[in-house]
């Protein structure tokens, strides 16, 4: 049982926009009172979809937040979402049957983290989900539910329960002389109770111990690496293939690369920059925010605008960047366009249209991003940390009896210097090196980034969880 946010109706995910099957209404105990849920549910594709509803889900936005920001009764709305994943598999008349006790929940982030603290202190003293085991997957541990310790009483868990959750902050991090720092932060008891943790990428797997992207978890991550693992995710190759991609003007494959060109003058056409073959055309997709590393791409552009090449920019979120991609855009006419916004069809234009993918992250615990790129035969760029560092392999000319090795570059530290170097690397290949950059490009394509692999990585690791006995306080 997959345990995380998704809209029902009105939200992103359209598909499930008919389902109106209220199989039955449960009262949770939380947060001082009863509440009510419904669980909805839609069989579809051997799966068993269900959804819960409750008054807190109806709002615009998304699941987590809207324009101003993640909504203030959170802990409150993913509270009732956790209670509700572990009562489904035992009073859901699903195909007939109840699921039962012997399940798997795989726990999503901190927004579901409560349902194997909730399995070790609700259920399992009283000999319920003995059988059952739960893992934890961690795609960003820079977000972890921590609220004020007061709110560890709104939870339904017992009292004697809540070292599993505390969460002390360290002096400088307080706001005032008498703040004590005290607060209950809900992650965290998901990776002490979870029978086992997984993240997004290997390389995040090992980060996440370190000090530097431990985010204050780095001690507790490190003592149960026995039970750490991480598998790089997969991607959708049927949207997201060049050969019959539907948002792309022409479509191209590893076999046959002449659409790649056509739509790169494309592209450029519809950006109203010169349409020119041999100038690179170099571009970034992503939430304009720090973790994405935008400011190291403010700190380069004016020497990369020295250069001849072209740039295009999508994403939104930090205001000033923003506004700083209007401005690029009348300083460097012919050179460089900012969309501002998000939009899916011009995403995949300019993933299919550049040469150059340019991630300069400080962390990115998976990235999707580069595993589109070198799936459409766009080089990337990236900074080596996390699944970046997974799943680019750097390029070396001189391997394979100088055939070459590798599906783009690397780069580190994360400094203007460096990915200037890098993106330098990649430019001079592309301009005096046909057959090296022809080399990288098929290389990428070729890669195997399917879920298939993914789940096979998964299926082990849910073997080793019913191997181990389930967690018990």
């Amino acid at each position: 049982m997959v345990v995380s946010p998704r809209y029902l109706n009105g939200g992103p995910n359209k598909e499930f926009a008919n389902v109106v099957d209220i199989r039955c209404r449960i009262k949770i105990p939380c947060f001082g009172g009863q509440h009510e849920v419904a669980f909805f549910h839609e069989y579809r594709a051997g799966v068993d979809w269900v959804f819960v509803d409750h008054p807190s889900y109806h709002r615009p936005g998304n699941p987590y937040g809207d324009a101003n920001g993640a909504f203030g009764d959170n802990q409150f709305r993913f509270t009732l979402l956790s209670h509700a994943a572990c009562e489904a598999p035992l009073v859901l008349p699903l195909g007939g049957y109840t699921y039962g006790e012997k399940c798997l929940f795989f726990v999503n982030d901190w927004h579901a983290s409560l349902v194997p603290v909730l399995l070790g202190a609700k259920y399992r003293p009283y000999g319920v989900y003995k059988d059952a085991r739960s893992i934890l997957i961690i795609h960003n541990l820079a977000h972890q539910g921590v609220e004020p310790a007061i709110t560890y009483q709104n939870l339904g868990l017992p009292p004697e329960w809540y070292g599993a959750l505390e969460w002390v902050f360290p002096t400088w991090a307080r706001t005032h002389a008498l703040d004590k720092g005290e607060a209950v932060n809900i992650l965290k008891g998901a990776v002490v109770t979870a029978d086992r943790v997984m993240t997004v990428s290997q390389g995040y797997s090992w980060e996440i111990t370190t000090v530097e992207g431990g985010y204050g978890l780095n001690e507790l991550l490190s003592s149960r690496k026995s039970v750490l693992n991480g598998v790089t995710n997969g991607i959708d190759v049927d949207d997201w293939d060049p050969s019959a991609d539907k948002y792309l003007p022409f479509h191209y494959s590893v076999d046959d690369l002449s659409g790649k060109a056509r739509c790169k003058a494309a592209l450029q056409k519809e950006l109203g920059l010169p349409v020119r073959n041999d100038c690179p055309l170099i571009g970034f997709i992503g939430r304009l925010d720090y973790q994405k590393g935008i400011d190291i791409i403010r700190l380069g552009m004016p020497e990369l605008m020295q250069d001849d090449v072209q740039f295009v920019m999508l994403g939104s979120g930090d205001g000033d960047t923003e506004n700083w991609m209007r401005s690029a855009e009348a300083i460097y006419r012919d050179k460089f366009r900012g969309w501002v916004g998000f939009n899916v069809p011009i995403s995949h234009r300019i993933t299919a249209g550049c040469d150059i993918l340019l991630m300069p992250s400080r962390f990115e615990p998976c990235g999707l991003n580069q595993l589109y790129a070198m799936r459409y035969g766009t080089i990337p760029v990236v900074h080596c940390t996390g699944g970046l560092r997974d799943t680019v392999e750097n390029f070396n000319p001189f391997a394979n009896g100088g055939e070459g090795q590798g599906t783009g570059w690397t780069f580190s530290p994360l400094s203007k210097e460096s990915m200037l170097g890098a993106l330098w690397l990649a430019i001079q290949t592309y301009r005096e090196h046909k057959t090296s950059w022809e080399g990288l490009m098929k290389r990428g394509m070729s890669q195997d980034f399917t879920w298939n692999t993914a789940a096979s990585h998964y299926e082990q690791v849910i073997e080793w969880a019913f191997l181990d006995p389930p967690y018990v306080q």
